[in-house]
């Protein structure tokens, strides 16, 4: 595990070098604060999924600004860019997901279609943390 746990990396803005970097431990993205957090791919759910509860608790709708991570508290709110458009949505992590390999986030279907993604299904984003709980 420690040695699959160095090779990880979280990206940092332009100009600033990251803890990795630096020779120091690298914070979860749960730790991480504000800033980016991730690249990667997004997906979306939506009315299969509508009203049942997420792991939250709370019923999940398809027509908030929400969206389910593998490790982010329940109540941090996350920008997400659509890297090929530069769109951003707003959401708040309220599910954990998506457990598809390579994905980074799933959203809801407002959030996607904010984001110009609901026909493609999936899209490059960028993740950053905006307020932690």
């Amino acid at each position: 595990m420690l040695i699959f746990g160095a090779c990880a990396t979280i990206p940092t803005p332009r100009g600033q070098v990251s803890a990795q970097a630096k020779g120091g431990p690298v914070p979860p993205p749960s730790a991480a604060g504000t800033g980016v957090t991730e690249v990667g791919l997004a997906s979306w759910y939506g009315r299969e999924h509508h009203g049942k509860r997420t792991a939250s608790g709370e019923p999940f709708d398809m027509e908030a600004l929400t969206a389910a991570h593998r490790s982010l508290p329940f109540g941090t709110w996350v920008r997400v860019t659509h890297l090929p458009t530069g769109q951003t949505v707003t959401v708040r992590i309220n599910d954990r997901g998506p457990w598809v390999g390579g994905r980074v986030i799933d959203l809801s279907r407002r959030a996607a279609q904010a984001l110009g993604m609901l026909g493609a299904g999936v899209a490059r984003v960028r993740l950053e943390v905006v307020r932690s709980p």
